[in-house]
């Protein structure tokens, strides 16, 4: 009996034990800590429902990594970023997103909302853009993430407008735009030129001017005058890269890199000014 007893015992130290270890243990799935993973991994999810968005494109084309967002929206940026430079998200049935990000997002998890497209929204184009002459400073804003050669000083691109939307406030929407040496970049401290500064960008609707792009950013809104658009026509955006300023031998085109160009609408009576940096 005293053996059967010692044994009782025994046992029951040793399921103490192992219930103590059990439950101080580091759960581990798949061979990922799952703390660590909820802390290392970024989120794309829906603006309005606030629900994970699976399978979106998650590219970063200054150092031409690719990812998608897996089940639960996450994804990672398995990729070297040395300063600022353009990340864009693109998913069926959503607006194309961009947003600017430093070397601190590759270890710093955030969460991006895109939200679901208008049916009467336009996107002109999706693809980086470099704008300029390919002769810039290494201290010039963002120099070190240009991508692509130039493809010249100026953008056209055209788009065309249905008369269902007359009654709608158009707005150029340029999701990121990066490079820009302006005097107000430079006193923001977007770029590290202390002997010169360049014009702004400029765009225009249809051949007439209609606004100036004097920072770098994202999600940079340009209303679009109605007396400007051709509707049921094609209507072309051009944008000019600007100039530095201080060059009186040659004309030096500023450099400038912009993803995600489209047009949105909204509703005419919510025409107000909304959120442009020009």
């Amino acid at each position: 009996m005293k053996n059967f007893g010692m044994k009782n015992l025994l046992f029951s130290i040793l399921i103490m034990l192992l219930s103590i270890n059990i439950s101080n243990a580091t759960i581990i799935e798949g061979g990922i800590n799952t703390n660590e993973r909820v802390k290392s991994f970024c989120t794309v999810i829906d603006k309005t429902t606030k629900k994970p968005v699976p399978n979106a494109r998650i590219t970063i084309p200054s150092t031409g990594y690719s990812a998608y967002s897996d089940i639960n929206g996450h994804f990672e940026l398995k990729t070297q970023i040395s300063g600022q430079t353009i990340l864009s998200i693109h998913k069926n049935n959503y607006k194309p997103f961009s947003m600017t990000i430093n070397r601190n997002a590759t270890y710093k998890p955030f969460t991006v909302e895109i939200e679901g497209t208008n049916p009467f929204d336009i996107s002109i184009e999706t693809k980086l853009c470099h704008i300029g002459d390919n002769n810039f400073s290494n201290f010039s804003a963002n120099a070190g993430q240009f991508q692509s050669s130039a493809i010249g000083p100026v953008l056209n691109k055209s788009f065309f407008i249905s008369t269902n939307v007359k009654n709608k406030q158009q707005y150029l929407v340029i999701g990121s735009i990066i490079g820009i040496d302006t005097a107000l970049a430079r006193g923001l401290g977007q770029n590290n030129i202390t002997t010169t500064f360049a014009s702004p960008p400029s765009v225009y609707l249809n051949g007439v001017k209609i606004a100036e792009i004097k920072i770098n950013g994202d999600n940079q809104k340009i209303r679009l005058p109605k007396e400007l658009i051709k509707y049921n026509q094609n209507n072309t955006i051009t944008i000019k890269a600007g100039k530095n300023l201080m060059q009186t031998a040659y004309i030096d085109y500023d450099d400038i890199e912009i993803a995600n160009i489209s047009i949105q609408s909204v509703p005419s009576q919510n025409n107000a000014y909304i959120g442009a940096k020009y």
